[in-house]
């Protein structure tokens, strides 16, 4: 049985777990976007008002799903605008199926440029080979079921973005079903050696330790390794880029290493152990950059990217949930295996902001949102690149997406409302005022859509964390914009914040209206930054590694 070839990939996207579709209509992309509104009941579709928000959209739903994020444009002008967003998804390992129209098969014949197109009329499939780990061009519905399926499972299975371009001229072609690929063929014999010398390993040391990272939640291993954790008797940190894993388990947390930046209690347990066990952790600058080069790679074990690293043994082609099941095949049963850890007291998150008329500084933030939390429960948490998100570290522990590696501005709002479609629950979005001035005005699409997020704005009218890399110069100064003026404009509500009071008033306000977004503009001083964020600044000049943004 056949069907339009659209729909055929709509369908096989819903049957890979897709959700739902972010995008923005254009003329190469039309005949696509008629078929993706006919099949709204398989895949919800959401229009934004820029593509870089629908990457940044797609991203976080992705992540949040632990499943695929689809993003829909058109040719040229809307898939090279998405160029960042996918790029920081590769980076950073989200599962993001980029479709975009393209010109017709034979439209090329006549011999003139094509409007959006740059070089080459493949030129954007180039651009995209190199931040996608598979693509397909559907030029040919007889292949295009092989094509669909064999991108699809690359997308899974590596968790990385791919890249599917449909000719405008080939949507409506007839085209079989796609039948999904089965996994690809794991060597059992290489798992069950790998889990025996990761046993033996932790078994003989002293001091084991599991660091997770943010392939534990792309492949919705959370579960799993806290049940791991739990038997095993040992404590688990997260890395600085998977803040917020196992937040709602009952594992052994001590807390989020960040080296010489985060807690000294956490960095002695991670940097002590003599079995550190990094379950799907990126080796990054963000994540052991501040570490003082404490962390020996050669003396740890590393299942990540599809292979485990033990010492200097490299067992290829080994899967991280291959590696976590055979690890609980192995591990004792519930109070079998060693005592439960000593964990080192984690200090309470700041609360109880008090309303004075005291300036805002960015702990009062956390304070007052840990306050909100501490009344409705966690929300889910968006953040943008920049004191935002060394704040979120001061946060009670929440579901958290954030661009912590790749570090990309205007990821914040988009992101957020990318979370809102996922989830369904209303998000906390934390952006400063410089990324919100990059995307910050999707918030207009949220009546459309039903969402109602709150926005807490750092407003220092400056690049505040550049500033504190190199603090001459104008250029990390911004104009000071209406940011809460503004809010109504774009069908929300807006709150005009300089003091402790005003903060716990907003806030407070904020928590009660569920009709429309909420936007707290808070007014921050230059120079005040986050504890968290002045400690990562003091490691990075102690280490000479310069680290920023964009």
């Amino acid at each position: 049985m056949t069907r339009p070839l659209a729909r055929v990939l709509i369908d096989a996207l819903a049957d890979h777990g897709a959700h739902e579709v972010f995008g923005i209509p254009g003329d190469f992309a039309l005949p696509f976007f008629r078929h993706l509104e006919r099949a709204a009941d398989r895949l919800p579709l959401y229009t934004l008002a820029h593509e870089p928000g629908v990457g940044f959209a797609a991203d976080a739903a992705a992540r949040w799903h632990a499943g695929l994020g689809v993003a829909c444009v058109t040719y040229g002008a809307g898939a090279l605008n998405m160029v960042n967003p996918i790029a920081g998804a590769f980076s950073e390992k989200s599962p993001v199926v980029v479709i975009s129209g393209a010109p017709g098969v034979n439209e090329s014949a006549r011999g003139l440029l094509l409007h959006h197109q740059a070089k080459t009329l493949d030129s954007q499939l180039r651009v995209y080979r190199e931040i996608t780990c598979d693509q397909a061009v559907l030029d040919d519905p007889q292949r295009a079921p092989a094509e669909i399926a064999r991108v699809l499972r690359s997308c899974r299975e590596q968790s990385r973005p791919v890249y599917i371009e449909i000719p405008r001229d080939q949507v409506d072609v007839p085209c079989a079903p796609v039948d999904p690929l089965p996994p690809t063929p794991v060597e059992a014999a290489a798992v069950d050696a790998c889990a025996d010398e990761v046993l033996a390993r932790l078994d003989r040391a002293d001091r084991p330790v599991l660091l997770v990272g943010v392939e534990v939640r792309r492949f919705g291993l959370e579960a799993r390794v806290a049940d791991l954790a739990t038997r095993l008797g040992i404590p688990v940190a997260t890395t600085f880029m998977g803040r917020g894993l196992l937040a709602e388990s009952a594992a052994p947390l001590v807390g989020t290493y960040m080296g010489l930046a985060g807690r000294p209690e956490v960095r002695t347990v991670v940097e002590e152990s003599d079995g550190l066990l990094m379950l799907g952790v990126l080796m990054s600058d963000t994540n052991f950059g501040v570490s003082g080069e404490r962390v020996d790679p050669r003396a740890t074990m590393l299942a990540a990217d599809r292979s485990v690293r033990v010492g200097f043994h490299v067992y290829p082609g080994v899967p991280l949930a291959d590696l976590i099941d055979a690890l609980l095949a192995r591990a004792p049963g519930p109070g079998a295996g060693r005592a439960a850890p000593v964990l080192p007291a984690q200090p309470d998150p700041p609360r109880g902001l008090i309303a004075d008329d005291a300036p805002v500084h960015p702990r009062d933030i956390a304070a007052g949102v840990n306050d909100l939390f501490a009344e409705t429960g966690p929300m889910p948490v968006a953040a943008d690149m920049g004191d935002c998100l060394f704040t979120a570290m001061d946060m009670v522990q929440t579901p958290l997406v954030a661009p912590g590696y790749y570090a990309t501005m205007g990821f914040g709002v988009p992101a957020g409302m990318g979370v809102a479609a996922a989830s369904g629950r209303r998000p906390l979005i934390l952006v400063g005022d410089g990324a919100f001035q990059m995307t910050g005005w999707e918030l207009a699409t949220c009546a459309r859509h039903g969402w109602a997020p709150i926005v807490v704005v750092f407003n220092n009218a400056s690049w505040e964390m550049l500033r504190t890399f190199q603090p001459e110069g104008r250029y990390n100064d911004l104009d000071v914009l209406p940011f809460a003026r503004l809010a109504a404009g774009l069908g929300g509500r807006g709150y005009s914040v300089s003091t402790r009071a005003e903060l716990a008033a907003a806030l407070r306000e904020a928590r009660a209206d569920t009709s429309r977004f909420q936007l707290l503009d808070v007014a921050i001083a230059r120079g005040e930054i986050s504890d968290t964020l002045a400690r990562f600044v003091a490691a990075i000049k102690q280490a000479n590694r310069p680290l920023g943004t964009r």
